[in-house]
């Protein structure tokens, strides 16, 4: 059976590649930061379960001394930017199928693993959705190999070009998913649900609906990730409110509650993992006005989904 532990393996292997390959790339002068950064968190997904709370803990804040400090970026031996150019003008939208394996396997491998008796022998169903994207991301790597025919570090030089663009920042919704959990523990849920009884009136159903909605997205603003803000609002209106006092249904208030969230995200620089990506693969030159450049061009499309989620979730979470 193919469980989490073994692929996290697989991605521990992953992240000790980037770093060996970060410490012998002489072009970046950070490159002993890079490599420190990248093998602490080799280490956490190799050896995480092994370590205690402290040993753990003592990692996660290597890798915030490491980020502080700063990591460079250095000169991956991969394609150029005239090379990309030219191929993706050769092969036009059919380069997006790679892509489109991903959510696909996903998908199915969730389905074969839940519905099915020899998808749930195949693939643990606890954790078949987690399990199914990495998988899906394996067999897409594969696909693209087949058909492009790189040479044969391509991924992982491709990767760490992408890695170093990114930075620190491509590991911050884990952090901040684990933030969420240390909140929810903290019963800082309680205390949010606490103030929205006393300040907003939660009497209807499209009231909760609007405080659980726009709550998801200005926590989210605060906290930087949905999944931060998510344990946060639903223990504090999604379950207590809009589930167990007005009979909403968990799967589809929960779903409809993330992209909430997500709008949220469009909206903050705090979402540095995901909007410094344009300012930071573009190599603009001032990356905190091209930030908020980034942000404002997001604005007219957040508020927008935002109304639609809230629309959405009050005609589908409820039975008729």
């Amino acid at each position: 059976m193919i469980t989490l532990p073994l692929l996290y393996n697989v991605v521990g292997l992953f992240f000790a590649a980037i770093a060996l390959f970060s410490l012998r790339d002489a072009s970046n002068p950070r490159r002993i930061l890079n490599f420190a950064f990248w093998g602490l968190l080799a280490a956490s997904f190799l050896a995480g379960s092994q370590l205690s709370d402290l040993g753990n803990g003592v990692l996660a804040l290597g890798l915030v001394v490491v980020a502080t400090v700063g990591m460079g970026q250095g000169k991956p031996a991969t394609t150029g930017a005239e090379e990309r150019r030219q191929s993706a003008l050769k092969r036009g939208d059919a380069l997006f199928l790679p892509a489109l394996i991903i959510p696909a396997a996903a998908l199915g491998g969730t389905l074969l693993a839940k519905q099915t008796q020899w998808g749930a022998q195949l693939i643990d169903p606890a954790q078949a959705t987690l399990i199914s994207l990495i998988l899906g991301t394996l067999i897409a790597v594969a696909a693209a190999m087949v058909w492009l025919k790189p040479p044969l570090m391509a991924p992982l030089q491709e990767a760490r070009r992408l890695l170093d663009a990114v930075g620190w920042a491509a590991i911050l919704p884990q952090m901040l998913a684990s933030l969420g959990a240390v909140f929810l523990v903290a019963g800082v849920g309680e205390q949010v649900g606490a103030v929205f009884g006393q300040y907003v009136p939660l009497d209807t159903r499209t009231a909760a609906v609007i405080a659980y909605c726009v709550g998801m997205a200005l926590f989210t603003v605060v906290m930087g990730n949905a999944f931060a803000a998510f344990p946060v609002m639903t223990a504090a209106v999604g379950l207590p409110i809009v589930v167990l006092e007005f009979g909403g249904n968990p799967a589809i208030v929960c779903a409809i509650g993330m992209l909430a969230g997500f709008c949220g995200t469009l909206m903050t620089p705090m979402a540095a993992n995901f909007n410094v990506v344009p300012a930071n693969l573009l190599e603009l030159p001032d990356r905190k006005a091209a930030l908020n450049g980034v942000i404002r061009a997001q604005i007219p499309t957040a508020i927008p989904l935002l109304i639609a989620n809230i629309v959405l979730m009050r005609l589908l979470a409820f039975p008729s």
